[in-house]
């Protein structure tokens, strides 16, 4: 039996649910969007394991039985708090309530879809660039600095080809740094910020399942093309392969970090080399799977049904 844990206001969320369906692959949906209302979870530490159980409406589920968890965290904007909880408590209710389901899922000796220990990276972008590195895949020059002055002097020294990006898991969109915004440089003495140079090319996202590796080139103008239309730019993805020693370094990272999911950021330049901006513990994988008609569910679904050495038939396309 599989488990979920996410919310069906979260897309992805719903296209995993749709993908079991679709597969006949049984689950029990753990829904955050009510949880705790309507749920019971009970368990205790035995063998070096949690043993116990998870009771929805009309179903129980021991965790004995799970051959696989799939976990994708709600924010506050896809929850019902309580009627009797105000809603400024109301982040500090979740956060709570969701430390209890890490603290489960962190030593489940089932495949998890994925453990907290291994997004942790992402809180910290210079750390998870070691990590990178350490794992042959190649980093843009970075700069991480509150020091208006060495922000500048990184700035003329790639010859004004520089963008700036969040430093943090938060999202941010990435920007090309313009005269007008050297303009603003004394407000970096309030938070650490991130430089980089621009690396020209074009963008390529790898996502890892398990022991897979699906590779999407995506041809846009943009500079984020994530956020391509409204700056004006298309966005075109096509099924692609990379390198068998940049296909190794991903799935490398990806079990340095203990993540049987990533979507990991590459961009190969016009000479031909990789680079990696970031892995992503928590991939909205739905948007490429669409886009570039890669069956990255149907592996998921695969992982979790027979575990993480799973391989996913190719006649199994994305559900559209």
């Amino acid at each position: 039996m599989i488990l979920v844990v996410g919310g069906l206001a979260d897309r992805v969320t719903e296209l995993v649910c749709a993908r079991l369906d679709d597969c006949a692959y049984p689950y029990r949906l753990l829904d955050l969007g009510f949880y705790p209302s309507g749920f019971d979870v009970n368990w205790r530490w035995e063998d070096s394991h949690p043993r116990g159980y998870i009771r929805g409406h009309d179903w129980r589920l021991d965790l004995e039985e799970l051959s696989g968890v799939y976990v994708r965290y709600l924010g506050a904007e896809g929850r019902m708090p309580p009627a009797d909880v105000e809603p400024p408590l109301a982040p500090a209710m979740y956060f709570e309530y969701d430390s209890g389901l890490m603290a489960l899922f962190e030593d489940m000796p089932c495949p998890v879809v994925n453990r907290l220990a291994g997004g942790m990276s992402n809180s910290s972008k210079a750390y998870q660039a070691l990590l990178v590195r350490q794992c042959g895949l190649r980093t843009p020059r970075t700069l991480i600095s509150c020091d208006p002055n060495e922000v500048r002097r990184f700035y003329d020294e790639c010859a004004g080809e520089v963008v700036y990006k969040s430093v943090s898991g938060v999202r941010s969109i990435v920007r090309r740094v313009t005269r007008q915004h050297l303009e603003r440089l004394p407000l970096v003495r309030h938070a650490p910020t991130q430089v980089q140079e621009f690396v020209p090319g074009e963008n390529v996202r790898v996502h890892t399942v398990g022991d897979r590796v699906f590779a999407c080139r995506v041809h846009s103008d943009a500079v984020d093309y994530r956020y391509a239309e409204r700056d004006g730019h298309g966005v075109v993805m096509e099924p692609t392969t990379v390198p068998a020693a940049v296909e190794e370094s991903c799935l490398r990272l990806a079990r340095e970090l203990d993540l049987l999911l990533t979507g990991i950021d590459l961009k190969q330049t016009p000479a031909g080399d990789y680079y990696c901006f970031e892995v992503n513990p928590s991939p909205g994988f739905l948007y490429y799977e669409q886009q570039a008609t890669q069956p990255i569910s149907a592996a998921l679904a695969e992982l979790l049904h027979d575990g993480a050495g799973a391989r996913v038939p190719e006649s199994v396309m994305p559900m559209e």
